[in-house]
C-alpha cells in the first residue's frame, strides 16, 4: 500500500511540472511539429464528448485523466533533450515562458481590477 501511495504522491507533484513543461515546450519554435501534434490531439480527445461509459470501475473515471498525463510525458519525452533541459533550468530559475505569462495574466487581472475598484469609486463619488 505504501507503495501505491508513493506513486500517488510523486504523480500529483509531477503532474503540474510536466505541464508547465510541456507548456513551454509548445511554444517553443526548436520543437517539431509532430509531438505538437500528437499532444495537442490527444488534449483535443479529452474534451472532446468521446468517452469511455463512466460506469466502467476506475476505468471509466480516470480514463481522460491517465490519457493526458500519458500525452504530456510522451510529448516531453519526443522533445529534444538539450531543449527540455533548458526549459527545466528556465521553470527552476522561474523565468520560464509559462512564468511570463503568468506573470502576465496576473498583471492584466491586477490593472483590470484596480481599473473596476476605481470606476465604482467614481460612481459612488457621483451618487453621493
Amino acid at each position: 500500500m505504501s507503495q501505491w501511495f508513493s506513486r500517488a504522491r510523486s504523480l500529483v507533484f509531477e503532474v503540474p511540472r510536466y505541464g508547465k513543461l510541456a507548456y513551454c515546450l509548445l511554444r517553443d519554435d526548436r520543437v517539431p511539429k509532430a509531438p505538437k501534434g500528437a499532444l495537442l490531439a490527444s488534449l483535443g480527445l479529452i474534451v472532446s464528448p468521446i468517452d469511455l461509459p463512466n460506469w466502467i470501475p476506475i476505468v471509466g473515471e480516470f480514463d481522460m485523466l491517465a490519457l493526458g498525463v500519458l500525452a504530456v510525458k510522451v510529448f516531453v519525452e519526443a522533445c529534444p533533450e538539450q531543449i527540455v533541459r533548458e526549459h527545466e533550468a528556465a521553470m527552476a530559475a522561474g523565468t520560464s515562458i509559462w512564468d511570463e505569462d503568468v506573470q502576465g495574466i496576473l498583471g492584466l487581472a491586477r490593472s483590470r481590477a484596480q481599473l473596476t475598484v476605481e470606476r465604482w469609486r467614481e460612481r459612488k463619488e457621483i451618487a453621493s
